[in-house]
């Protein structure tokens, strides 16, 4: 077997610099989570109330994070492009998110105070409720990963082939964005908005031809510069 060296791992995954980005949002998000005397917004519609409180539901909501690992590392290993388009996908939401929560505060005020079961999901939900606390909510970035993450593994060839694993990641990622409602971490509108914010995205990264806006504008600024050229030559005969 052929020893690979670590200048040689550093040289075929040169692309591991993309994870550096995980410091800078940890950095910034738990500063929004401690920041003192700041006023936020609340977030609520009449329809929350609707859903009811569902401790199974933080199931899927905990799957998220492998969920997230998982796509990423299989980018990571197998397409340097797709992992690229991917991490400017879920890293450009999370910042942008991050940057509503710096500049327009909100939170929500849906947790339970009382559960009417006692069960190992509900000390999860718990667990849950006391590591993230109810600030810093919309857009959720829950919500936004889920729908990116699906998106980001439709647009890789190989996945496409397996309708069976493409459909349970479909589903998987719709169970999240409920759970983050039945396990009351987020209003309707924190989900709609996270939702909007991933197609948006989405749109801009992976179906925007950039190369032919760019071709149009530079056309365009030559035909503009020939024809100045043109007319300053006329005015001078």
């Amino acid at each position: 077997m052929k020893n690979i060296s670590l200048k040689d791992l550093m040289r075929k995954y040169k692309h591991s610099w993309v994870l550096l980005y995980f410091l800078v949002y940890m950095v910034w998000f738990m500063y929004l989570e401690k920041r003192p005397y700041v006023k936020h917004y609340l977030i609520y519609t009449k329809f929350d109330d609707c859903v009811p409180f569902n401790e199974y539901f933080v199931i899927p909501y905990l799957i998220w994070f492998g969920y997230i690992v998982v796509v990423m590392g299989y980018f990571f290993f197998t397409n340097a492009s797709d992992f690229y388009k991917a991490s400017i996908f879920l890293f450009g939401g999370m910042s942008f998110c991050l940057c509503i929560y710096t500049f327009t505060p909100n939170e929500q005020l849906l947790r339970p105070e009382v559960f009417a079961h006692d069960n190992i999901f509900v000390d999860l939900v718990k667990f849950i409720y006391e590591a993230d606390s109810n600030a810093n909510v919309c857009p959720s970035i829950h919500v936004l990963n889920s729908v990116a993450i699906f998106l980001a593994m439709f647009e890789n060839d190989k996945i496409r082939k397996h309708k069976l694993l493409l459909t349970a990641a479909g589903i998987l990622s719709v169970s999240i964005c409920m759970s983050t409602v039945f396990i009351k971490q987020h209003s309707l509108v924190d989900v709609v908005c996270g939702t909007a914010l991933a197609f948006t995205l989405y749109a801009l990264i992976y179906k925007t031809n950039y190369s032919k806006i760019f071709a149009t504008l530079r056309e365009y600024r030559l035909k503009r510069q020939t024809s100045l050229t043109s007319k300053s030559s006329s005015d001078t005969i």
